[in-house]
């Protein structure tokens, strides 16, 4: 049958970065426990795509440390290794500064306010023991000085290495989450008043109060 020119074809990139997010969202958030084997077909399955984007997806998930592959054997989500983690969150921290230090001062009023109702949703969402909503509503909020800068290096850093502390963040998230709203609000201040030295030390500072001594594979 002739193949109509005027019809785009799918966009596999967008497919590939669609199964890479899925994937990598479901070990993050605790779907896919560390031990757990993943098998391409079941999960070609379970998203609706072919094989290939699935394969494709555990290759570029096993570069950022998130599964361990034995060729022609299996793969299987990885154990949460605290010096992984701290290793990855000196450079989340790092890269996170950087953006508060450039956009400090520069911010819109929108950018501004999704930060604030980010940072209420955080409290709500922690006033009610919802760990994955306070999660998310963090992400949100340390996200939007990172896209207003758009140094896609920086995004492409944090979107590699992030998910790594994420994962462990959420299993040790009862330690600290809870003073993370003022520092959230005052974070939010300086970016406005325009002091990017203490703006990005506070960056650094909510990073680094961070503590994986004691994540486990089991958690």
């Amino acid at each position: 049958m002739p193949i109509p020119q005027s019809v785009p074809g799918v966009d596999r990139s967008l497919l590939r970065d669609d199964v890479f997010r899925r994937l990598r969202d479901a070990i993050v958030d605790g779907t896919f426990l560390p031990g757990e084997q993943l098998k391409d077909g079941e999960l070609a399955e379970w998203l609706g795509v072919s094989r290939t984007p699935v394969r494709e997806a555990l290759l570029r998930l096993g570069t950022s440390g998130l599964v361990v592959s034995v060729p022609g054997r299996s793969t299987t989500v990885s154990a949460i290794d605290p010096k992984a983690v701290r290793d990855a969150l000196d450079v989340v921290a790092a890269m996170h500064f950087l953006a508060v230090r450039e956009v400090t001062g520069n911010l819109s009023e929108a950018d501004v306010a999704r930060m604030r109702d980010a940072n209420h949703r955080f409290a709500t969402a922690l006033r009610a023991g919802d760990t994955a909503a306070a999660l998310d509503a963090d992400e949100e909020l340390h996200g939007v000085p990172v896209a207003a800068l758009g140094n896609q290096a920086i995004a492409s850093v944090l979107d590699h290495f992030g998910p790594v502390v994420r994962r462990a963040e959420r299993a040790r998230f009862a330690a600290h989450g809870q003073n993370s709203f003022a520092k959230h609000e005052q974070l939010i201040e300086l970016l406005v008043s325009g002091d990017a030295v203490q703006a990005s030390d506070v960056t650094f500072d909510i990073w680094h109060s961070l503590s994986f001594e004691d994540v486990t594979a089991s958690e």
